[in-house]
Formats: C-alpha cells, structure tokens, sequence
C-alpha cells in the first residue's frame, strides 16, 4: 500500500511538471477503460475520449485536461472495434505474412498483448508523451478493411475534403513520376493505392 501511495505521489509531481505519462499510469495497473470509460460505447470518430477531470481527481489534487486533438477520420466506431476483442492477432498475422501495406518498424513486437485498445495504441506502457507512433496506422485498418478503391474508397473514412494527398504528389508530379526522377519504390504507393494497382487504371 506504502508502493501505491508513494507512486501516487510521484505520479501528482510528474504529471504537474511534465508532459502526460502513460508509462506511469499503466505502471499503476491502471485499466485503460477507467481513465477513458467513453470509449467502450463511443460509435463516432470525433468523440472525446480523454479522460475527465473528475475521473483523475480520483488519485490527483487538480488536473487539467486539455481539448482533443482532431483526428483524420471521420468514421469509426470504439464500440464496434472493442466488441470484436483484441484484433493483435489479425495484425501480426498481416505482418507475418507481409500482407501489411506500409514498413513494419517496430509494430510486431507491441502485437503479444491481451489489451484490445495495445493492439491499435502501441507502445503506450512506454509513453511518456503521446505522439503519432501510439495512434492506430492506416495500415492497421487495411488489414481487415482490404477494398482499397481510391479515390472513391478514402470517403468510407475520410472527409470528402480531407488532404490525404502526399506533400510529393505536386501538380508535376505525374510527369516527374513517369520520367522515372522520382526513383519511387511502388510498395510505398500501398498503403493508398493497395498493392495490385495498375498506373494506368488512373491515368
């Protein structure tokens, strides 16, 4: 009990001084849903689900939470997602496989978890500040979500004015790209155009 009051402690000073930790948190064995319980029943992509201030009064004096972050999504469903269980083991299978449609990285060795939100938020036990690399990739989702059918496709979670388009792909960039300047590795086209796309089925 002396352990959990003193990382208390530790966590109100830490928290006051310095970016969100979920290492410290997730060291407490906290469960994910206690501090982001809206989750379990959040059906929309622009749902608020950081935690409320009441719900970390429970262990700190004060909190400040600040506004959510906008997502570049405009569908999908918390709920749904965490109905299915832990989809970790449809991940690492695509990457066993290498079916998944962008470089690995570090990703496989996140994916030996039993926590359903772990399998999409990697990393978080090691997080002291939350960055793109803890946020689910698009790749994570073409894994079951396969029909890949741009740029008709993109609207299923994207905005219908969503600037998916890569800083690379200027207003010369189909010229460029056909000269062969561009020296493009086709397998990071993937991730947006799927991996048996034709050049000329747009152009």
């Amino acid at each position: 009990m002396t352990r959990i009051i003193f990382l208390l402690l530790w966590a109100s000073a830490a928290c006051a001084a310095a970016p969100f930790s979920h290492r410290l948190h997730l060291g407490l064995k906290l469960e994910c849903l206690t501090c982001h319980p809206a989750a379990a029943r959040s059906t929309r992509a622009g749902d608020n689900l950081l935690p409320t201030r009441e719900a970390c009064l429970d262990c700190h004096e004060d909190a400040a939470i600040p506004p959510p972050q906008p997502v570049g999504i405009v569908q999908f469903s918390h709920a749904l997602h965490l109905k299915m269980g832990d989809v970790a083991p449809f991940l690492a299978q695509a990457l066993d496989h290498q079916d998944y449609l962008q470089p690995a990285g570090s990703i496989r060795a996140h994916l030996n978890t039993h926590n359903p939100c772990e399998a999409c938020h990697r990393g978080m036990e090691e997080s002291n500040q939350v960055g793109a690399s803890n946020m689910p990739q698009m790749a994570d989702c073409l894994v079951c979500h396969s029909q890949i059918d741009p740029p008709f496709s993109c609207e299923d979670c994207h905005a219908k004015d969503a600037p998916l388009k890569p800083a690379s792909h200027t207003e010369h960039f189909l010229t460029l790209h056909s000269s062969g300047k561009l020296q493009f590795d086709k397998s990071t086209c993937a991730v947006c155009h799927g991996r048996t796309f034709q050049c000329m089925g747009c152009h």
